[in-house]
């Protein structure tokens, strides 16, 4: 009889067993994310308890003991990362505790266009609501501040504008109170980022990489250009940027500009007027426009304006640094998005006469 017992009970742990195993199989291997993707975010102070309800709250299909003793065999429990994950369909109860243990979390993107300026920078960052935002109001110089800018060792030399500072001051125009604008300190792109990041360590980074991007390129640059410091260079390519969106003009547009300021010729560019009329601009320049002076009006002031007038990209650095040596110093929009290029005022009020006047 004792033998009997004996049998049944080693039978039934063996069953048991075996049905124990099945089930553990099966959580390992069976996909817990069915249908669509799940989005669940783990906070700090978050117990293996708490993440678990969380995840059967989304319907994540997860056996909370299993769970367990999964993560206690990967050595997990003590390792999840805080953060928001983004977990596909298909993915197991091992994969989904990987997830957690790289942090690798649900990424976002915010994209600076090249040619914006950093009003619209701005605002960009202060509309998307997954950055944190603590740049409410604040001030240029307290941005720049709060970015950790060292102008004095920085590649872009905010306080050493030699090209614009030389020449004199266009009478009854203040110029900037301060040379730490972050106007074109930052370089457009796409960025990745996770949720919560702050609103200032993401500009942190588009300024990085813009330093990076600067000094690589300045290393690099050309023979004879008339620029002391990068800063220079970064406010030439800001115009070349917005003079042109065709990336084979730029190093054409560059030189007629470097030409200019070589020959103390004014640069006379619009995109420069339009940005010193700020809001004041309504989609047309007057006569009136052009010769009303502020810092940034070149029809007006010689040489460059105090800051960039917007965020270059590479190509446009790079023309700036590598120009083109012809002898042209002036060009007209063909009205094509190209332009024409000429190398004396009589052929410039040819050109003018052929693609501008004859629209009239």
């Amino acid at each position: 009889m004792v033998f009997k017992i004996i049998v049944c009970v080693l039978l039934t742990l063996i069953v048991a067993c075996g049905w124990a195993w099945r089930d553990f199989e099966s959580a390992l291997h069976t996909p817990a994310v069915v249908g669509k993707p799940v989005v669940i975010e783990i906070n700090k102070g978050d117990s293996f308890k708490q993440i678990s309800d969380k995840l059967r709250a989304q319907n994540v299909g997860i056996k909370p003991f299993w769970f367990k003793v999964i993560a206690v065999r990967e050595k997990a429990v003590k390792k999840l990362k805080t953060g928001e994950y983004e977990l596909a369909p298909g993915l197991t109860l091992p994969e989904i505790l990987g997830l957690f243990v790289q942090g690798k979390t649900r990424q976002y993107a915010i994209t600076f266009p090249e040619g914006w300026n950093f009003k619209e920078i701005l605002q960009e960052v202060e509309n998307n609501p997954n950055l944190d935002h603590t740049l409410h109001n604040i001030d240029f110089e307290a941005l720049m501040s709060q970015l950790g800018v060292d102008i004095k060792h920085s590649a872009i030399a905010l306080d050493n504008c030699s090209i614009r500072c030389s020449s004199s001051p266009v009478p009854g125009v203040v110029p900037p109170a301060s040379m730490q604008s972050p106007e074109g300190l930052f370089f457009p792109d796409t960025y990745f980022f996770e949720k919560h990041t702050s609103d200032i360590a993401l500009l942190k980074r588009a300024y990085d990489k813009m330093q990076l991007v600067l000094k690589e390129e300045w290393r690099q640059k050309a023979e004879a250009l008339p620029f002391k410091t990068p800063y220079e260079a970064l406010i030439l390519a800001s115009i070349v940027e917005k003079e042109t969106g065709v990336v084979t003009e730029r190093p054409l547009i560059a030189g007629v500009f470097i030409r200019r300021l070589q020959t103390g010729m004014l640069l006379q560019t619009d995109p420069t007027v339009i940005y010193g009329m700020g809001e004041n601009y309504r989609g047309n320049i007057s006569y009136k426009d052009l010769k009303t002076a502020t810092p940034y009006n070149t029809y007006v002031i010689k040489g460059l304006p105090p800051t960039p007038i917007a965020m270059p990209g590479r190509d446009a650095i790079n023309a700036a640094l590598h120009p083109d040596n012809s002898n042209t110093l002036y060009f007209v929009a063909r009205g094509d998005g190209t332009h024409e290029f000429s190398a004396t005022l009589k052929d410039h009020n040819l050109a003018v006469d052929s693609f501008q006047r004859k629209k009239k």
